[in-house]
């Protein structure tokens, strides 16, 4: 039974990716909503033996140590340089709005939520990143998988409503008070298209052309992996996982100013696979009895609560910041939508506000998002701690 399980853990996210490439509807849906809508399943219907936790603690940490880098890798520090600067200013005040309702959501709610500081740094993490960084700071600051799974299924549920409203409504609205976009004809649309597909496509990814790529990919992971593991025998408790997360995270920014590391196409997409298959067993570990029981339904409040604040409180506290400033509107669409949605939603938001010449900043943005979302996260929770 072991064996089947650990299968499904590794086979199940490939089988959503094949069939997202199919059929639309999944990927509009979400790749980690269907994973851990299995991971609950299975976990809740005593299919997982109680003797697999160690297990599943070892592939949870070993599938965080492979995507973190593999994600990385497709960063290119030297794009940084090359945003405008009222693009990066938007960056900026992005991250302290997020920060700041952060500090103050901890502060309103930290007698209400079990160990507030772990929450505040996955939120942290997810809305300066996304998904790979609230995966890896949950488990460099090994916070219980039912408050983890409350918080990202909040999370996903408030977050689908703010895309929702970035696609309809923002721009009208933000429009009304902050300054119109001027357009600088710096990316080309061809760059853009090439870049999207960089991050969200999956079709022809196992084509013989592209095995190569992705098992050198792979091997340059490995020995990341090798590293951050090494890194875990130098400390103790909590800290040996939160060295770990962190050497993975360096090192891979470091690897992608390594021109045929950083030129891989298919390392993000093999990185999303392992961030996949770590949703798929936290899931499996989750007790959704306990999670969505009328007793939890105060904890889902205050967490709802506290999402929320993030979320649309950042959204609505970087807008007054970015009018302040002289920060146009489509410049903190695109920024927003990398930091609360992450890239693979900055083209759907770009096509919604008819501009697609601030789809690559979006994009940069959110890669910046990724590697500065382990950082951040950790040292902000340690620091309310």
């Amino acid at each position: 039974m072991s064996i089947a399980i650990i299968l499904f853990y590794l086979l199940f996210p490939a089988a959503l990716l094949y069939l997202g490439t199919k059929y639309s509807f999944i990927n509009k849906i979400g790749i980690v909503v269907f994973c851990y809508v299995g991971g609950l399943i299975i976990g809740n219907v005593n299919m997982v033996p109680a003797e697999m936790s160690g297990i599943q603690g070892d592939l949870m940490g070993a599938a965080i140590l492979l995507g973190i880098p593999l994600v990385l890798f497709s960063e290119n520090i030297l794009k940084w340089i090359k945003l405008a600067k009222y693009t990066f200013i938007s960056l900026l005040l992005g991250v302290v709005s997020v920060v700041i309702m952060v500090f103050l959501g901890y502060y309103l709610l930290r007698d209400h939520i079990p160990e507030a500081w772990k929450v505040a740094g996955m939120l942290i993490g997810v809305y300066t990143g996304g998904t790979p960084n609230l995966a890896a700071i949950a488990q460099a600051l090994n916070v219980d998988e039912d408050m983890y799974i409350l918080t990202h299924t909040v999370d996903l549920a408030i977050g689908a409503m703010v895309l929702l409203f970035l696609i309809t409504g923002a721009k009208r609205l933000f429009g009304s008070f902050m300054k119109p976009y001027k357009s600088t004809g710096e990316y080309s649309e061809k760059e853009s298209e090439v870049m999207v597909n960089d991050f969200e496509s999956y079709k022809g990814f196992l084509k013989k052309k592209n095995i190569p790529g992705i098992l050198k990919a792979f091997t340059i992971s490995l020995l990341v992996f090798g590293a951050g593991f090494g890194m875990t025998l130098l400390f103790e408790g909590d800290a040996k996982d939160t060295a770990a997360i962190l050497t993975v995270t360096t090192l891979g920014i470091l690897l992608s100013l390594v021109p045929f590391v950083n030129k891989n196409r298919n390392s993000f997409q093999l990185g999303m696979y392992f961030i996949y298959v770590f949703c798929v067993i936290v899931a499996s570990k989750a007790n959704i009895m306990e999670i969505f029981n009328p007793d939890s339904w105060e904890m889902l409040m205050y967490i709802s609560i506290y999402v929320a604040m993030a979320m649309i409180g950042s959204l609505i506290l970087h807008s007054l910041l970015s009018w302040a400033l002289g920060i146009s509107t489509d410049d903190f669409i695109m920024t927003s939508t990398a930091l609360s949605n992450s890239p693979p939603f900055v083209p759907v938001v770009a096509a919604a506000i008819k501009n697609k010449e601030v789809m690559i900043p979006g994009m940069i943005i959110g890669v910046i998002g990724y590697a500065i979302g382990n950082y951040l996260g950790v040292a902000i929770a340690y620091l309310l701690k």
